[in-house]
């Protein structure tokens, strides 16, 4: 805290000096200022790089009022990874100065601090490099030579922020390897801030795509309580939301140890049925959690993870098998360093003195201990008596660490390229030609010489290709390409967990080609290689549609099958589409089918049944007239006015035949046809059945004593009533045309997935007004042939005519509601039904028994016969 507050004071000042009073030099009071002294690992050049790296842990310090800075700033055992990061730096800057095309005639150096994962340790490795000389006096640059171009680091975001704030005052280029979080890319807070790792924006948008890849709409979501952790997650739970999925439970947990917390967390991922678990953390906070998880045995989840540990080797022990095997996630691409290998094997405490860590690292490495030197005499009692003591003649290749495992080089690649990225902007600036210059009066900057802005402006347009073939460059945010390998953890025969590269994610490639993932090579929990599910509700399978449970979450919901009509052709519909017109659904309400096209046709039995009938019907009705006309002098033919008989039947044939025309597809032609020709037909049959009823009448009444109706006896009265009667539907056939005519249509309402081609009338009231007329002259014809059917003849025609109508008139009443109860086809054959079944009688009652007396009994047919002169 005291630290914290110095620190803070001094930046105050530090504004106001900055303005007022210059740098100051070895020489100036300024630089003899007390201050603290670090510790680094330095090398002298022409020019300073320099280097911040966690390269120990830590200490986990106890609770107290008061702590002396030199233990707040303390810090724990070493890391080999990371340590593996700080000579990843250091080859770089020795590879680059062997380099005669990079940098010519310029020597690189670098001072490298370490920053053990506090804020105040990497800020004070901050203010050693701006003061130089391994002091941090605030404002003053003790420097007697060698400008300090830029910083490489530091690793973590939680210390990179602080120190980017600072650098960011100073215009210092500072190029970060590790830190992720989407709050850098903020240029007017980070103005010099840059970074070889894409920002978290990219990887929490990454993590949120690759669960959804693998389809798991209900995700659990775990971060821990910092920048990184929050800001990364709450994209992932915004990139899930929006694309429809679900958050089961969303949990921090802190950096610094809480039982309390732990086990909260514990019991909800216990509780959930999400199998999908997001968690956004760094290596160090997690390990409580994790470790609580494996202690209760909670297996069977997918851990999903950022690239804080998604290469973890601590993780990849023995004891977390059950549990984090068949964990997928993220991490930013591997590349690759020739020579890092041998470089590595060559290090040795006695050749790097300057390398303040290498004593450390190699006992631990070898397992043994330096001896203490007390002036000119060695303390050997200090190593105790299970410590051998450390000769310098171990060899590192003999050792199996994480420090020497070169085969996936990430994070200690992107140390590479950031200090290539700094001798790249440099080598610009080195090669700036006078009068060409991207400063005041297009001067170029000093190499030896220079400020903070001037490097700064180079390094914001740096563009370079590595050795391995990947472009390194700068965006307006500071962030390289976004470019990520998808990793999986799978167990080795050796029952170890190692990271399997199973695809990629690359932002900058075109939609579709940007997310590869080969399932196939993918190992879940358990060794299992089907995709597990995690979701609230079971997906609905095509056909069905999700309907949502009333205030819960959207992916909490009950599959509804979709109405007739309606069809869901994917898995998990929101609704469900209506089909076209013209088609329907399946069985399975997944796929629009064409409906079923709908027309009585001569193709089937039906259609062609009735084609059959009418045809024969009309033959009849042919042979009759023909008899009709051989027999046409006999009296049964010429008491009954042959020449209405001959009209009558030739009519009746018609009658038949033009039910021929309700067969087939309805077209324009035929549908106008169809009622006007039907209703024009059987007015001449009704009206000449009428003509022959009413004539009946007239020739009995015209026989008695004075009647004046003799002068109305003859066939002329009989067809001219007949013609009249037919033009008067002829009439209301015209107007029917004129108005409104029927016309072909597409029926598909009336009945379900069937498609009735059939003929809509045009004007309803016309066609009712067509066969209301028929059924007047069939009435008339009824009522006036009942009154006729006593008059005294041997041969009373009148008897036949009203039955023959009673049988027209039953026919036509019961085809009423029929036609209006049947739809489609049906209609139609009732119709045609009622037209054959009306014209059979007529043609059976009228004519077959003078057919009869013609064919059979040839000796009724005389005129004494009819006279009623002949013996029983």
């Amino acid at each position: 805290i005291h630290f914290l507050a110095f620190i803070s004071c001094h930046l105050l000042i530090a504004l106001l000096l900055k303005l007022t009073i210059p740098v100051l030099d070895s020489a100036q009071p300024g630089c003899r200022l007390p201050s603290l002294k670090a510790k680094g690992y330095i090398k002298d050049g022409d020019i300073i790089i320099g280097g911040l790296f966690p390269v120990r842990v830590n200490k986990a310090l106890p609770a107290s009022t008061f702590m002396e800075l030199s233990e707040i700033l303390s810090c724990g055992s070493l890391l080999y990874r990371f340590y593996r990061w700080v000579h990843s730096m250091v080859f770089a800057v020795e590879e680059i100065n062997k380099n005669n095309k990079l940098l010519p005639n310029i020597t690189l150096g670098f001072e490298i601090y370490e920053s053990c994962f506090l804020a105040n340790k990497a800020t004070e490795g901050i203010m050693c490099l701006m003061t130089g000389r391994g002091e941090a006096i605030p404002n003053f640059e003790c420097r007697k030579h060698s400008p300090l171009a830029a910083i490489v680091g530091d690793g973590p975001s939680q210390t990179s922020i602080p120190i980017a704030r600072l650098l960011g005052i100073y215009h210092y280029p500072q190029i970060s390897y590790s830190a992720s979080v989407g709050l850098l890319s903020d240029k007017n807070e980070f103005p010099s801030f840059f970074r070889t790792v894409p920002s978290d924006d990219f990887q929490s948008m990454g993590l949120a795509r690759l669960v959804l890849h693998f389809g798991w709409t209900w995700v659990g979501l775990v971060a821990e309580d910092t920048d990184y952790g929050k800001h990364g997650i709450q994209i992932v739970k915004e990139e899930i939301l929006k694309a429809g999925g679900c958050i089961a439970f969303h949990e921090i947990f802190p950096t610094v140890y809480s039982k309390s917390a732990i086990d909260h967390i514990v019991e909800v991922i216990k509780k959930s049925v999400a199998n999908a678990i997001v968690v956004y953390a760094t290596e160090p906070p997690f390990i409580p959690l994790i470790e609580e998880i494996v202690r209760q045995n909670i297996t069977g989840k997918v851990w999903v993870s950022s690239e804080g540990w998604t290469i973890s080797f601590f993780f990849q022990k023995q004891e977390y098998i059950r549990t984090l095997s068949g964990t997928i996630g993220l991490m930013n691409r591997k590349g690759s360093m020739p020579g890092f290998k041998d470089y590595l094997f060559s290090l040795h405490p006695f050749k790097s003195p300057n390398d303040i860590f290498i004593r450390e690292f190699w006992e631990e490495a070898f397992g043994c201990k330096w001896p203490a030197i007390n002036g000119t005499q060695t303390v050997k009692d200090q190593l105790s008596s299970e410590m051998k003591p450390c000769t310098g003649d171990e060899k590192l290749n003999e050792l199996d660490n994480t420090f020497l495992d070169t085969s996936s080089l990430r994070f200690t690649y992107n140390v590479y390229t950031a200090v290539y990225a700094v001798a790249h902007a440099l080598h610009d600036m080195y090669a700036c030609k006078p009068g060409e210059g991207p400063f005041f009066n297009r001067t170029c900057a000093n190499i030896l010489d220079f400020e903070p802005w001037q490097l700064l402006h180079y390094v914001k347009n740096v563009r370079f290709m590595t050795s391995d073939g990947m472009e390194v460059f700068f965006d307006k945010n500071g962030n390289p390409p976004p470019l990520y390998d998808i990793l999986n953890w799978q167990l080795t025969p050796n029952n170890t967990l190692e990271n399997l590269k199973v695809g990629s994610l690359d932002f900058s490639a075109p939609k579709g080609q940007d997310l590869i993932v080969n399932e196939n090579i993918i190992k879940w929990n358990g060794g299992d290689t089907q995709i597990p599910r995690s979701t609230c509700s079971e997906s609905c399978r095509p056909g069905y549609r999700k309907a949502v449970h009333p205030g819960k979450a959207i992916c909490c919901f009950d599959c509804i099958q979709c109405s007739t009509g309606e069809i869901s052709n994917q898995t998990d519909a929101t609704e469900c589409m209506k089909c076209p017109d013209d088609h329907w659904s399946n069985e399975k309400q997944d796929e629009c089918i064409p409906k079923t096209i709908e027309f009585l046709s001569y193709e089937e039995p039906m259609g062609a049944t009735i084609a059959v009938i009418s045809i024969s019907c009309a033959a009849i009705s042919l042979t009759v007239l023909c008899i009709f006309i051989k027999y046409q002098d006999t009296p049964i033919v010429k008491a009954n006015n042959r020449e209405l008989s001959y009209l009558l039947l030739l009519a009746l044939m018609l009658s038949f035949l033009c039910s021929l025309i309700f067969i087939g597809k309805p077209r324009a032609v035929t549908c106008m046809l169809r009622q006007t020709a039907f209703g024009i037909i059987f007015a001449l049959c009704v009206s000449c059945v009428l003509a022959k009823t009413i004539m009946v009448v007239i020739a009995f009444n015209a026989t008695k004593p004075n009647s004046n109706l003799k002068k109305w006896v003859g066939p002329k009265v009989s067809n001219t009533m007949a013609m009249i009667c037919t033009i008067i539907q002829v009439i209301i056939c015209i107007a029917w045309l004129s108005s409104s005519p029927p016309f072909p249509e597409q029926n598909m309402k009336s009945q379900i997935g069937v498609i009735i081609i059939e003929c809509n009338e045009g004007s309803t009231t016309a066609f009712w007004c067509v066969l209301g007329y028929m059924g007047l002259l069939a009435i008339i014809s009824f009522i006036v042939a009942f009154l006729a059917r006593n008059l005294p003849d041997s041969f009373n025609e009148a008897k036949f005519i009203t039955f023959s109508m009673l049988v027209f008139v039953s026919v036509w009443l019961a085809f009423i509601p029929a036609y209006l109860s049947t739809k489609g086809k049906f209609m139609v054959a009732v119709e045609i039904f009622a037209i054959l079944a009306s014209s059979a009688g007529l043609l059976a009652c009228i004519f077959i028994p003078k057919c009869y007396i013609i064919l059979l009994r040839p000796h009724m047919n005389t005129r004494g016969y009819l006279l009623g002169k002949h013996t029983s």
